[in-house]
């Protein structure tokens, strides 16, 4: 089935922001305030963003100067190798038995969306392993929306939409608006899968995906599952191996951050989640550039859950140059900025649980706060010539990240024996992959900076794919 529009008379209206202050707070006296300059819209967060940036240098340099600045850095540590050792310590969550095939005759029905532009290298792939999934055909849907490609995405998914009858194509055009989250938003409705699930046009699929996904939604108010994220092209280089293991420490401590309690996190390709979740939070939000990250604080706000499931993994393409990786994660940062900078409010207001509120400051001050207070913390360096204060912090999320690398990597090899040439391997992967993350210290403060100064425009923002079927996923 194609089509080139979609009806606007079948639901109303999704609004995240609206979602929330619905359910947290008077809707007509705060929403006027939520939609001032300082709470909303990108005047807003590029003010939110100075006066982050503002407090960061403010308090590092200050700490520098005054006499018991090291004690609160130590105090901080501790706090910190707390945290980290319940982390380290939890056990991960078992996984779910896949469904059998007499389960399958009782399963849920799943609708699978995918947003492209500009896909012609790939998109057949996907289509084809997308509707050959090992589920029943009449308990699955696939949707796939062209939004305004101008090579031959358009041509080869009408050929396509005639081959499979599970396959709907959606031509979105070119002022449809929105972005990525816009397109979803739109097909969203359209859609009849008590399950959604959303990949990325270079995604490479296992055929029992779903069989192993589906089983996960039984736990009480698990509102989203996130599959691991492999990288099928990590043996170009070393911004593609490094994208492995960076990869691996990522899902490491999804695990051990749901198993104390904490927030796990949604990435994009590979995500699934409830409707009725979805629809709670007001679908995918259109004024955020990282819609994945977005709705992994509104779910959490809403009181869900988010799972991740570990086999099998969802393949994707890493970006192999320097200039590529910079672009998307200088994206990827931003959107996870924002989402800080919109959400605070009801990050401190709802119920979402000590544990979550924990977590989340945990990962906050080291994944944003600590590399921005970094360029603070060298300037008096050279300046004054006084030692740098936050070597202690630094040093234990080195060590963290390193720990939790080569685990997540031994993780994703458990089938395979455990010799001494495979822990030197694992070893010497984790150590070009800690220096491949260093990366990190340059894009959040840079990223920090940009924010206050001037806003991204929201639009499509999308990485070229070339088709990459290389898998080996080797150390």
């Amino acid at each position: 089935m194609t089509k080139n529009y979609w009806s606007d008379e079948s639901s109303e209206e999704l609004d995240p922001i609206s979602s929330l202050l619905s359910e947290w707070t008077d809707p007509e006296e705060d929403e006027e305030e939520f939609r001032s300059d300082f709470f909303q819209g990108l005047a807003g967060r590029r003010q939110k963003a100075a006066f982050v940036l503002i407090t960061i240098w403010t308090v590092t340099i200050a700490l520098h100067l005054v006499n018991w600045g090291m004690w609160v850095v130590l105090a901080l540590t501790a706090i910190i190798v707390i945290q980290g050792l319940r982390l380290m310590l939890a056990k991960p969550e078992a996984t779910p038995t896949p469904l059998s095939d007499e389960a399958l005759l009782t399963a849920p029905h799943v609708s699978i969306l995918v947003a492209a532009k500009n896909e012609e290298a790939v998109i057949s792939r996907l289509v084809a392993s997308l509707c050959n999934l090992d589920y029943p055909s009449d308990k699955y849907d696939v949707w796939m929306i062209d939004d305004a490609s101008t090579d031959k995405t358009p041509v080869i998914l009408d050929q396509l939409v005639e081959q499979y009858p599970q396959l709907n194509v959606i031509h979105r055009p070119a002022n449809a608006g929105g972005g990525k989250s816009g397109a979803l938003n739109q097909v969203l409705r359209l859609t009849k899968g008590d399950i959604i699930g959303v990949f990325d046009a270079d995604a490479l699929i296992s055929a029992d995906l779903l069989r192993s996904v589906v089983p996960m939604f039984e736990a009480p108010r698990m509102g989203a599952i996130q599959v691991r994220k492999a990288i099928t092209n990590d043996g170009v280089n070393f911004w593609t191996k490094g994208q492995m293991a960076e990869m691996a420490v990522d899902s490491y401590y999804q695990q051990q951050r749901i198993a104390i309690g904490g927030m796990g996190e949604l990435r994009g390709n590979g995500q699934f989640v409830r409707r009725t979740a979805t629809i709670s939070c007001g679908g995918w939000n259109e004024q955020t550039i990282t819609d994945d990250l977005d709705l992994t604080i509104r779910l959490h706000l809403d009181d869900w859950k988010i799972g991740i499931l570990m086999t099998p993994a969802v393949g994707e393409e890493g970006v192999t140059n320097a200039l590529a990786l910079w672009h998307q994660r200088n994206r990827w940062a931003e959107g996870g900025y924002q989402r800080y900078m919109d959400y605070w409010r009801w990050m401190i207001n709802a119920p979402m649980g000590l544990k979550k509120k924990m977590d989340l400051l945990y990962f906050l001050f080291l994944q944003y706060i600590l590399p921005t207070a970094a360029i603070p913390d060298l300037f008096m360096v050279i300046t004054r010539h006084r030692p740098p204060l936050l070597t202690p912090v630094t040093g234990l999320l080195l060590f963290f990240s390193f720990l939790g690398m080569s685990t997540g990597l031994r993780r994703i090899k458990a089938e395979e024996k455990l010799s001494f040439a495979n822990l030197m391997n694992i070893a010497w992967v984790t150590f070009k992959g800690t220096v491949y993350m260093m990366h990190w210290f340059v894009i959040i403060p840079s990223i920090t900076a940009r924010m206050s100064v001037r806003p991204k425009r929201l639009k499509w923002v999308k990485t070229v794919h070339q088709g990459s079927t290389q898998e080996n996923f080797e150390f």
